[in-house]
């Protein structure tokens, strides 16, 4: 993702500079595994993505994400190609945890971004795929969020999931406790 090395430190510069002027401030540090799955939460609003991106630049990591096969026709396509973007048919029945599973297992380096909600609407109980990708893969999950009412994003630690996937996504959860999103009627975490 994004790495022409004239243009980056352009856009590290950009991202920065937009980041600061709108308020945000950066937490933590991205896991240093080499490869990882990414979860951010919350996911309440079409800004999610932006700010997520401008971070993953400011942070000088290579981020990839999931987008619906539709966000990549036309001009689009190139440009968030670029931007770390792998298209997804939503519409048919891909495998994409296996097919996830297998990309990290082909490479050295990955970090994949998936938002566990899998939608800006409230949702009641988190899609688990982001869980079977990690432990298919044994990688770690790294816990990104987006703190709208601090105006702070960032990581707040890395997970390591054990198998018992209830537990595991109640103790992952408990991590975002007091954590707040654009619309705070659709998030997810309390």
């Amino acid at each position: 993702m994004y790495n022409t090395p004239v243009l980056r430190p352009i856009v590290v510069a950009i991202c920065r500079v937009c980041l600061a002027l709108r308020g945000w401030k950066l937490q933590g540090k991205p896991p240093t595994a080499p490869k990882y799955v990414m979860i951010t939460v919350p996911h309440t609003s079409n800004w999610d993505f932006p700010l997520a991106l401008a971070m993953a630049f400011v942070f000088r990591f290579d981020m990839h994400w999931m987008g619906k096969d539709s966000l990549f026709s036309g001009w689009r396509g190139p440009l968030m190609r670029w931007l770390g973007g792998i298209p997804i048919n939503r519409s048919s029945s891909n495998n994409v945890v296996l097919a996830t599973i297998a990309a990290f297992q082909a490479t050295d380096r990955l970090i994949v971004a998936i938002p566990p909600e899998g939608t800006r609407s409230k949702v009641l109980k988190w899609k688990t795929g982001f869980y079977y990708i990690a432990l298919g893969a044994n990688v770690p999950i790294g816990l990104a969020f987006l703190d709208y009412k601090k105006k702070a994003g960032g990581f707040l630690s890395t997970f390591l999931p054990t198998g018992d996937v209830e537990k595991d996504i109640a103790a992952i959860r408990a991590c975002y406790s007091g954590i707040s999103g654009k619309y705070a009627e659709k998030c997810t975490v309390e």
